[in-house]
């Protein structure tokens, strides 16, 4: 390798130099040696508070992906979330779904950190524009109507 760089011209050996730098720092301004960060508001998590704590009697709830599932072996000892009690959940923008035994729909988390949900699910759901999703109903019952959000899972 020395005997290499020996029969190089210090001209030759600077202009390698430049152009390894000029590389460096051309990397470096396009990000491709810094960390690489995704943008503040696609990793940006709210405090979205689940509320619902009007379901009577008392019952287990989850989002899927956010919190302790209430599909396990034994619920009375599982950490699934309890209606007794409204949780702050820390959610990325983008759409969830709420789910009980008996009660379950889609709401979505806004890049403002808002809730929000379809129209047809006001009887029960309140909290749109909020951080807080209230949910009243144990069930809902059918309204004859074609569902303003996807069924699809």
């Amino acid at each position: 390798m020395t005997a290499f760089l020996h029969k190089r011209s210090i001209r030759e050996t600077t202009a390698l130099a430049a152009v390894v730098l000029t590389s460096l720092l051309i990397c470096a301004d396009w990000g491709i040696l810094a960390k690489a960060e995704p943008p503040e508001t696609a990793e940006q998590k709210y405090a979205i508070t689940i509320d619902a704590t009007a379901i009577v009697s008392q019952s287990w709830w989850h989002v899927p992906g956010a919190t302790p599932s209430i599909w396990t072996s034994d619920i009375e000892t599982s950490d699934a979330y309890r209606t007794t009690d409204a949780r702050v959940l820390q959610l990325k923008p983008g759409r969830y779904k709420f789910v009980s035994f008996t009660f379950d729909f889609p709401f979505d988390v806004t890049p403002a950190g808002m809730v929000d949900y379809a129209p047809a699910l006001n009887q029960c759901v309140d909290g749109r524009g909020t951080p807080t999703l209230i949910v009243r109903c144990k069930r809902t019952y059918p309204h004859g109507g074609k569902p303003e959000y996807s069924l699809a899972p």
